[in-house]
């Protein structure tokens, strides 16, 4: 399984870079988990998240999202259309990601342990660039993504019960 949760692996010295796995790794949108969804397949929920953007508007756009070789190219090819982006984006974004992120725990079992594996503890995606999804540079942001996870390890718990 992944690395204890108390514990960095990554790091850097003045001489040396240390890197490795996070324990929470799986709860990260880039992590190599494919998901399936709207009846395709994609690398990593960050491809679901930017391909819903255009698939309706621009579907060239979305294929080449869908098929960029990593979630940061993705997020490169998303930023370079954002301003034709599907005018809803801002009022939908939160239901999709969550429907993204509730179809990755599903079809993983290392990502269900790993969120179960928080136990009671507030999840909160450590994002300090941006106050929507994270909690932001001050730690005050609204943290969605970590709400949402917090509410599919809650409906996790129920269904084991």
């Amino acid at each position: 399984m992944y690395p204890d949760g108390n514990k960095s692996y990554s790091y850097q010295t003045d001489d040396e870079v240390y890197f490795f796995s996070n324990a929470f790794d799986p709860l990260n949108n880039w992590s190599g988990h494919q998901v399936r969804i709207w009846g395709k397949t994609f690398a990593t929920a960050e491809h679901a998240y930017h391909y819903r953007k255009f698939s309706d508007i621009l579907p060239e756009v979305a294929k080449q999202i869908k098929r960029a070789p990593s979630a940061w190219v993705a997020m490169q090819t998303e930023r370079q259309y954002k301003d034709k982006r599907r005018a809803d984006w801002e009022a939908v974004k939160a239901g999709i990601m969550e429907e993204i992120i509730r179809a990755k725990v599903a079809q993983n079992e290392d990502v269900r342990a790993c969120l179960l594996k928080t136990g009671d503890r507030v999840i909160k995606e450590n994002a300090v660039a941006d106050n929507f999804w994270g909690v932001g540079p001050d730690g005050k942001g609204k943290n969605v993504m970590g709400n949402i996870f917090m509410q599919i390890r809650s409906e996790l718990r129920k269904e084991t019960a």
